[in-house]
């Protein structure tokens, strides 16, 4: 980036912060202390009637919706090859967007879901952020290689806090730049339960500026994980043209309508069976509640 860039994302930057700063605090249910706009009993009348937004899952029956919508997602650290097989098998069964696995299980997963048309996602810079922008680069790199076809990146938080902005910009970077030169999907995790907001909308804007493709709420091994507040703040500042993914602690349908209605695009979440079971009616299946 040259120095009229920069300045330009500086401004940028400022003008979010300052138009955020100055938005009336947005009101919240007494039933479920969500956004008003984003209370699962206020959107009901709305799925019901089938509204373009959130009537993917209002298709009484249907999970072509709902599942396509969600990330499978097993990351904990002793998983077993058993339960990463057993995740690409609901996976396929239930047609989920993709696995989002550690990135030793991605060549695995990229063989078990051959032609099932489930995406195999990875994480890199996981779950802190805090490694090198090249050792991130090289992360990319190699599960690109093993088979993944969406890429999670969590940003350096400590250097976005401490204001070295062009430092998170490079570390961004060095995972857009080869999933772009691989047609892969980036998302960018900022770990927004760290953050102001301020630093939130700071780091959704170097996301927008290197080209990412979603903004991410959440590893899910924060102090907290995704809100409807920070997914609507997150939809504002990267606009209608880039995805928002929620992630962590999403674990049932009215959370995911929740999350929809405040501007996601893509749920990261370990109950997908649960959430897709619920979305037809049924009752959640032993062992559905995620991993």
């Amino acid at each position: 980036m040259q120095p009229p860039d920069i300045h330009r994302l500086i401004q940028i930057i400022v003008e979010e912060i300052a138009a955020a700063s100055h938005a009336p605090a947005p009101s919240r249910c007494a039933c479920h202390s969500v956004l008003y706009e984003c209370c699962p009993d206020r959107l009901r009348g709305i799925l019901d009637a089938g509204a373009t937004r959130i009537g993917l899952y209002a298709g009484g029956g249907t999970t072509s919706g709902v599942s396509t919508m969600i990330d499978h997602t097993l990351l904990k650290p002793d998983a077993t090859r058993k339960e990463i097989e057993t995740l690409c098998r609901e996976a396929a069964e239930y047609k989920f967007a993709s696995v989002c696995v550690n990135p030793t299980w991605v060549a695995l997963c990229a063989q078990l879901l051959r032609d099932s048309g489930v995406k195999v996602c990875s994480v890199v810079g996981f779950p802190l952020g805090a490694t090198t922008p090249d050792t991130k680069h090289y992360e990319t790199r190699r599960v690109i290689f093993d088979g993944a076809r969406e890429v999670d990146m969590v940003i350096n938080v400590g250097a976005l806090k401490s204001g070295d902005l062009r430092l998170v910009e490079r570390d961004i970077e060095a995972v857009t730049t080869p999933c772009r030169e691989a047609g892969v999907v980036s998302k960018v995790i900022i770990e927004a339960a760290l953050l102001t907001d301020e630093e939130k909308v700071t780091a959704c804007t170097l996301a927008k500026a290197a080209a990412a493709d979603f903004v991410k709420t959440s590893t899910g091994f924060a102090s907290g994980g995704a809100t409807a507040a920070d997914v609507a703040l997150m939809r504002r500042v990267v606009g209608e043209e880039m995805g928002v993914k929620a992630a962590g602690g999403v674990r049932d349908l009215e959370g995911l309508k929740a999350m929809v209605a405040a501007g996601a695009t893509r749920i990261g979440a370990s109950a997908g069976v649960r959430i897709v079971q619920e979305s037809r009616g049924q009752q959640p299946t032993a062992g559905a509640k995620g991993y």
